[in-house]
This record gives structure tokens, C-alpha cells and sequence, in this order.
């Protein structure tokens, strides 16, 4: 059986380290604790999970607030919590998922029976009302959004202010003058979502600074919602030639409606979708896109969680720059 011994030998250094980086009772360079947890997952070393409780004071748990509503995709924040869950297994502990919808009550319910080291929050509106209680609770905190105020709370993120103006830079280097943005749910709107404010405000301004007609619409994802949007732009006098969908769960749909409708992508029309990339690439046409990496964010969030624990770091707001991949789904502008 793999012991302590084994694990401060292979990472060179002496059981006393091991056990603190395992405990959290002293700080531990970053480097040393890195190299102490790749010789755990390379021995498959197994510590007495209630010995350390005991004596760390830690569950060895992290409690991830889950937004499950109808107006988002299921699918992609499932991406999320893989992310979240595959690194926190990397740093030996478990994921308690906590559903969005208990509001502070569930955050309260956590803090007092001691169930999580820390709490991640996706779903988050930018004058985000769980602020105050995040704060409030003295445990470390990080937000999978960015509120308008985070009052010192660690967030991570998609700059998607800088996604929106990528978005139309691209459809603008293509000659496009008339674009339209395919926008969420317009409950993802009213609710202040912090994240889709941001990309409509990076896309607005962008238009305007490239004379661009740019139009904005909100699409509930349903096929009704889809066609509804769809002869909304496709009436105008003067057609988008681009659009911008920022709504993963009408992008199939969408390909087969502009079909139907005799609308070829790209040589009548441009799309270029937000979403992860390998919803992108599974479409019927492949994509052009800006990625949402919703793993590496959950990866991320886990590592901002861990670094506070660990008082090795300060809050702190990390914007992941915007990566657009062009595909098949974009060209020129139909002269």
C-alpha cells in the first residue's frame, strides 16, 4: 500500500510537506504543492479522507451553484461541470452540486453545515443579489461570471465584451454591412445575465465603430422562437448577410430553417456562432466560431478556489481573451 512516505519521496520532499499540502494548516510554494499532488496521482496515494477532515477542518468538498433553467442549454453547462469536477478530482476533492434556484438560502444551508471548503457560482446577473452573502460567509468564494460590482469575490470568465467586438470584426474584414445578432432568451436579457450584456455591449459598439447596420434579437430556443427571428430579418428591405448566434440551441435548427428557406451558409449568408467548439464543429456545416470554454473555465474557477484555500492568492477577476476559429460557416459578403 502506497503511504506518505512513498508520495515525499517521489516528489522530494518530506512527509511533514505532504501533509501539509494535503492538510492546508501551512503555506506551501505553488511549485512544491503541485509537485507533492502529481506524485499522489502517480502513486494513486488514497489519504484517510476523515483522518484529514479532522484534522485540516476541511470536507474536502466544493459546492458548485448550478443554473438549471429552460432558457439555457443544458449541454454546455454540463461543460462546465466537467471542468469543475475533472480538476477538483486533480486536488482531491468532490463536488457538491447546489441548484441556483435555492438562491442565498442554499448558500446559507452550505456554509452552516460546513459541507464545502468553497463555493463556485455560475449563472451570474451582473447586479448579482448573492454578492452580499458570498461575501458575508468568510469562505472562499469565485464567481463563473463577472457582476458589475464584486466586491473583492474572484471571478472568472470569456471576456465577452471582447467576444461580441471579435464577432463583428470578422463579419466586417468580410465586407459584411448589414449583420444581425441571434441573441439568448429574452428572460436571459430581463435577468441581467451578466454575460449576455456583455457581448451585446462589445457587438453594439463595434457596429457603430465600423459602420455596421447591426441588428439585435432575442430568440427563445424553440424552433417557433427560431422562425419567428428569421422572418423578422429576412423581410427587411435590406437582409443581413451575417449573423452572430449567441444561443447554442438553435444552431442546428437554424442551419436546416436557412435551408429550407433556400438560404445557402456561407454563399448567401454568414453565420458565426458563440459556443463551445465542438458544437461548432458537429453542425452541418461546420461553424466559424468563438469559443465558450466552458471547461477551462470550470478548471480554472477550481484552481482560483484551491489558490484561496491555500492562502497562496488573493481575489482576483481573470477574463480569458476570446478565440475565434474560422470554419466553414463565413465568407465574403454577397456583392
Amino acid at each position: 500500500m502506497v503511504t506518505i512516505a512513498d508520495v515525499a519521496r517521489a516528489a522530494g520532499v518530506s512527509p511533514s510537506t505532504v501533509s501539509y499540502v494535503l492538510s492546508g494548516k501551512r503555506s506551501i510554494s505553488e511549485s512544491t504543492r503541485r509537485r507533492v499532488h502529481h506524485s499522489i496521482r502517480k502513486l494513486g496515494y488514497h489519504p484517510n479522507a476523515g483522518a484529514r477532515a479532522l484534522a485540516s477542518s476541511r470536507s474536502n468538498v466544493l459546492a458548485l451553484v448550478v443554473p438549471l433553467r429552460t432558457d439555457l442549454n443544458v449541454p454546455v453547462v454540463m461543460q462546465f461541470v466537467t471542468g469543475t469536477v475533472a480538476e477538483a478530482r486533480r486536488y482531491d476533492h468532490d463536488v457538491l452540486l447546489v441548484t441556483a434556484d435555492e438562491g442565498a438560502d442554499g448558500l446559507h444551508r452550505v456554509a452552516a453545515s460546513s459541507l464545502a471548503d468553497a463555493i463556485i457560482v455560475m449563472d451570474v446577473e451582473a447586479a448579482e443579489p448573492r454578492v452580499p452573502v458570498l461575501t458575508s460567509l468568510a469562505r472562499p468564494a469565485v464567481l463563473i461570471g463577472v457582476p458589475d460590482d464584486p466586491q473583492g469575490l474572484a471571478c472568472v470568465d470569456l471576456d465577452f465584451t471582447a467576444a461580441g467586438a471579435e464577432c463583428v470584426t470578422h463579419l466586417a474584414d468580410l465586407g459584411h454591412r448589414d449583420i444581425a445578432l441571434i441573441g439568448p432568451s429574452p428572460a436571459v436579457y430581463e435577468r441581467g445575465t451578466s454575460y449576455a450584456g456583455r457581448f451585446l455591449r462589445g457587438f453594439q459598439e463595434t457596429a457603430a465603430d465600423r459602420g455596421v447596420d447591426a441588428a439585435t434579437l432575442a430568440c427563445v430556443p424553440s424552433y417557433d422562437g427560431l422562425r419567428a427571428v428569421l422572418d423578422d430579418l429576412l423581410a427587411r428591405p435590406r437582409p443581413a448577410t451575417g449573423l452572430v448566434v449567441h444561443n447554442e440551441a438553435i444552431l442546428g435548427p437554424l442551419l436546416s430553417e436557412l435551408a429550407r428557406r433556400g438560404r445557402l451558409v456561407p454563399e448567401d449568408i454568414s453565420v458565426l456562432a458563440v459556443c463551445p467548439p465542438d458544437l461548432a464543429e458537429a453542425q452541418s456545416v461546420p461553424l466559424s466560431s468563438v469559443d465558450i470554454p466552458a471547461t477551462e473555465l470550470g478548471a480554472l474557477a477550481v484552481e482560483l478556489a484551491m489558490r484561496q484555500l491555500d492562502g497562496l492568492a488573493e481575489p482576483e477577476v481573470r477574463l480569458l481573451p476570446p478565440r475565434l476559429t474560422v470554419r466553414s460557416s463565413t465568407g465574403p459578403a454577397v456583392a
